[in-house]
């Protein structure tokens, strides 16, 4: 917009120049005195006037900026104009002193400035205008395909496998089949992490019940600890299984989460564990994998109740995001070990794990995971 007023203040200000050094000469030709044919092949009306018109002020219209250069650029050339009238769009009038006789020039505006000067800014104006709607839609085709990405990775990152194809230009292609590869990469550890955690715990079952039915022949004395034994790496069993299942396998569905939070806390409460739900916030129906959440809730309403007396169960819901809380009495996790603790095979303190139930250190990674 600068550049633009710049040159068009600078091209009207040279045209304007040029028109009236021309205008300024012919003028000067006629007040010499020249026969009337001239005046004529000129267009140039000359007329004697009272001299006291030469005491009139020049005037012109507020708007007209031409007009201010038209006077500096007459009065420069032609000391003997005392009077420049500008006021009217059509024509110019001009009064002059010549040898004590007061003489009016009367000529056609568009012969000094000219005719229409804001046409080049309306032209500059429309076609910048319509320079940058082409812009506009060129750049909008070639944005949405990031957004398409950015959509199908926010929707990946949440668990869920949008279609995808890539699109756009070169370059957006590229980051496209990019991300199709990585996800397809990824899908495949996931997979093969699966296939692998469900076929060693599935495999492992087998030799359990072969020690559980051998130890059914022992003595109460020597069958009691063994059995404890048995249990826990069932346990261990178990936990690597409902790692290997993960959050991602079930789609979404509609839920309304106060009913289904309160059905949660009160099957909690029947399996024998100290659990209420103290808060609950909001109403209505989020898309929700009632398998992963259940087993996140699972896990740390166990972890609550089991290095604590009590669990309690808040729940906030607004218009952007799901709040579920579990609070405890327990001695807690400290704050620089809080990472740590979410991930897989972790236990902040194996003795004080085993001492309560035997866990393998995946209950937060499953939480975190789903």
């Amino acid at each position: 917009l600068v550049v633009t007023v710049v040159f068009m203040q600078r091209h009207f200000e040279g045209v304007t120049m040029q028109m009236s050094t021309t205008v300024a000469r012919e003028v000067e030709l006629v007040l010499s005195g020249v026969p009337e044919t001239t005046l004529d092949v000129l267009d140039i009306r000359v007329s004697d006037v009272a001299r006291d018109v030469l005491a009139e002020p020049n005037t012109r219209l507020w708007y007209d900026f031409s007009g201010v250069i038209i006077t500096r650029n007459l009065n420069k050339i032609l000391p003997q104009i005392k009077v420049i009238d500008l006021y009217n769009d059509d024509v110019v009038r001009l009064v002059a002193d010549v040898d004590g006789q007061a003489k009016e020039v009367i000529f056609d505006r568009s012969r000094i400035s000219a005719a229409k000067p804001h046409q080049l800014f309306v032209n500059m104006m429309f076609y910048g205008f319509l320079f940058t709607l082409i812009a506009l839609i060129y750049l909008r085709n070639q944005l949405r395909p990031i957004k398409r990405l950015a959509t199908a990775a926010e929707a990946f990152g949440r668990g869920r496998n949008m279609p995808f194809s890539p699109a756009g230009a070169t370059e957006v292609r590229s980051a496209g089949t990019a991300f199709v590869d990585m996800r397809n990469r990824i899908e495949r550890q996931i997979e093969t992490r699966t296939l692998m955690l469900s076929g060693v715990s599935h495999d492992l079952r087998t030799p359990l019940t072969r020690m559980r039915l051998a130890l059914a022949m022992l003595d109460d004395d020597e069958r009691e600890p063994l059995e404890q034994d048995v249990d826990e790496m069932q346990g261990m069993i178990d936990a690597f299984l409902e790692f290997s299942k993960g959050g991602q396998a079930m789609e979404p569905e509609a839920v309304v989460v106060q009913t289904w939070i309160e059905q949660v806390v009160a099957d909690c409460a029947r399996a024998g564990r100290d659990v209420s739900l103290v808060h609950s916030e909001g109403e209505g129906t989020v898309m929700l994998r009632l398998g992963g959440m259940r087993r996140a809730l699972d896990n740390l309403i166990g972890n609550a109740v089991r290095y604590g007396s009590r669990a309690e169960v808040s729940m906030v819901l607004t218009d952007k995001f799901l709040r579920l809380r579990v609070d405890d009495d327990g001695p807690g996790i400290p704050e620089n070990r809080r990472a740590e603790a979410q991930r897989p095979f972790t236990r902040l303190d194996p003795s004080r794990n085993q001492d309560k139930g035997g866990s393998v250190g995946l209950g937060l990674t499953i939480a975190t995971d789903i």
